[in-house]
């Protein structure tokens, strides 16, 4: 089994792949949910991140489905021991935003859905700008200091603001967030690039990083325009924003390298992500058993210096 990784300083150590519990009560019932948390646990992977909000924009879901069936499956299967829990407070439409109150109710309900008396890691979903920092983090603080959150961890910040929330934690003395969870994949590089991955390396914070497949493009699963149809969901979308040149570039890069170890091209894009320094753990989605094993092979392959630079050069802007 590969070796584990620490969230930031939070002396959480996880395995080099999340599941993203985005998928739990939407595009996988409960059966198939209950199988592929098995599947990624038995598989010796431990870090599930999910959110209040999953899955709210499915018609007649309100949210709150996934950390129900997550805490469902704690209690069927009795490995709350073997998961390290993540998920998210702001963006609930029914419980938005980052102020104390806020927070203080909405964890109550996270932790009566997933069944549990903590979460590991309990991250802002994304900034919420009308509540001052040290607001926000003095409401984690209480959280941390009653057990029922052993760290924090921020998403969807900008670099401006993430820094911001660091010194607010310096000079208050109120715990940090010790992970980020921006989007960043081989086609989506700028944002995090830009100027996150300097400042959470310099800070020594984790990266569980979203869309790591960029919406199933990377998967080679959209190369034509036709294949839109293939995701009822999002197919318009994922090929309206990447099937073109540079697109194609990257897509012809994975098939390349993907040749050269016997490997998919989803296998490759995740142990590119993987390889990069400021990466903690990609979070990858499945809605099968054989998906999910086939994504979680890429924690074991080992791309070259020659692999990643063809990749890095296929994949760079302009």
């Amino acid at each position: 089994m590969t070796a584990t990784r620490e969230l930031g300083r939070s002396g959480l150590q996880v395995h080099p792949i999340a599941f993203g519990g985005n998928v739990f009560g939407w595009s996988a019932d409960e059966k198939t949910t209950f199988a592929l948390l098995d599947a990624f646990v038995d598989a010796g992977f431990n870090l599930v991140d999910t959110a209040d909000a999953y899955s709210a924009w499915v018609p007649g879901n309100q949210g709150g489905e996934s950390e129900t069936l997550i805490g469902r499956w704690f209690a069927r299967s009795g490995k709350r021991d073997k998961v390290v829990l993540a998920t998210k407070v702001a963006k609930w439409s029914e419980q938005p935003g980052l102020s104390a109150d806020n927070i203080t109710a909405a964890v109550e309900g996270s932790l009566r859905r997933l069944q549990t008396d903590v979460i590991d890691l309990y991250q802002a979903h994304e900034d919420d700008e009308s509540t001052p920092l040290e607001t926000t983090l003095g409401a984690f603080a209480r959280l941390i200091e009653q057990g029922k959150v052993r760290a924090i961890g921020a998403s969807n910040f900008s670099a401006e603001r993430l820094a911001d929330a660091l010194k607010v934690s310096a000079d208050y003395q109120l715990p940090r967030y010790e992970t980020l969870q921006p989007e960043y994949n081989l086609y989506d590089r700028s944002g995090y690039e830009a100027g996150l991955e300097a400042l959470v390396q310099r800070e020594q914070l984790g990266v569980i990083s979203y869309y790591s497949l960029a919406s199933g493009f990377l998967s080679g699963k959209y190369r034509r325009t036709e294949d839109a149809s293939r995701s009822p969901a999002r197919g318009q979308s994922v090929v309206a924003k990447y099937l073109n040149p540079r697109g194609n570039r990257i897509l012809a890069a994975l098939d390349d390298v993907a040749s050269r170890h016997t490997a998919t091209a989803s296998q490759v894009a995740l142990a590119w992500l993987i390889a990069r320094p400021s990466i903690t753990a990609p979070i990858v989605s499945a809605t099968s058993v054989e998906q999910l094993h086939d994504v979680l092979a890429a924690a074991t392959l080992a791309l070259s210096a020659q692999d990643i630079a063809e990749l890095d050069e296929a994949s760079a802007a302009g």
